[in-house]
């Protein structure tokens, strides 16, 4: 699929199905793989960070998570991107799984969330192959757990490894072990409170005009009122100068 950049960030482009069969497509050539879900956080930490740049631009996919990271596609190219938001897409994907007969992995977040999901998929998709579920410890995990882990994992034979451990470093994560994990990896982030049901959406009228981050903030003010002042000002500001022609991006 065709990357388009944003800011320093090579973006995915396609419609919502295309990335849902090109994700299936990854796991069919037994490939291992990882795809991100970019936001505008993602789009700055890869603008400060030359590293986690190189990690975002070489996943395989980087789908347009965040409606501003589509409206600046069409403010700078004018190329129309619909929004490919990774908690619209993780339903979509485990009912799709279900039906191609693949497996799923859960890697990330806490048992009680796990717990959550796999009762809603116990009760919506009973059909679905679930190879397994990990919650790991709030730490750096050591050689030999880590090692565990990619083990448990391959042994599984999942096709597809959700991860949710948080930007950046479920993105970390999962750029450390390609090649290591026999999967398609994908980092969902808080896609997996929303598929457990402990946390709400927005309507779509206020997703469309971009407001998560305001209902986001408002769940979480202490510890994320920063975050947003600083990358959410700082994105707008850097796609303005990029419009105005005062900046460009290699």
């Amino acid at each position: 699929m065709e990357k388009r950049k944003v800011l320093t960030s090579l973006i995915s482009t396609g419609t919502f199905n295309d990335f849902t069969e090109t994700i299936f497509r990854l796991t069919e050539e037994k490939k291992s793989s990882y795809v991100c879900f970019a936001n505008v956080h993602m789009v700055i930490e890869a603008y400060k960070d030359k590293n986690f740049n190189s990690i975002l631009n070489e996943a395989d996919l980087a789908a347009p998570d965040g409606a501003p990271i589509s409206k600046v596609m069409w403010l700078i190219d004018k190329f129309k991107q619909e929004r490919v938001c990774g908690m619209d897409l993780l339903p979509v994907l485990l009912r799709e799984a279900a039906k191609r007969n693949k497996s799923v992995y859960f890697y990330g977040s806490t048992e009680d969330v796990l717990n959550a999901m796999l009762k809603r998929i116990e009760a919506e998709l009973p059909n679905l192959r679930v190879a397994g579920a990990y919650s790991p410890p709030f730490r750096t995990l050591t050689e030999e757990e880590d090692q565990h882990i990619v083990q448990t994992i391959n042994q599984s034979k999942a096709d597809l490894v959700f991860v949710a451990l948080g930007c950046p470093k479920q993105e970390k994560w999962m750029a450390a072990h390609k090649n290591k994990v026999n999967a398609c990896m994908l980092g969902v982030g808080q896609a997996f409170l929303v598929y457990a049901g402990l946390e709400k959406r927005l309507p779509q009228w206020a997703r469309d005009l971009s407001l998560e981050w305001v209902y986001r903030l408002y769940l979480e003010p202490n510890r994320l009122w920063k975050r947003y002042l600083t990358t959410n000002s700082q994105f707008v500001y850097l796609c303005l100068k990029q419009k105005l022609g005062l900046i460009r991006f290699n």
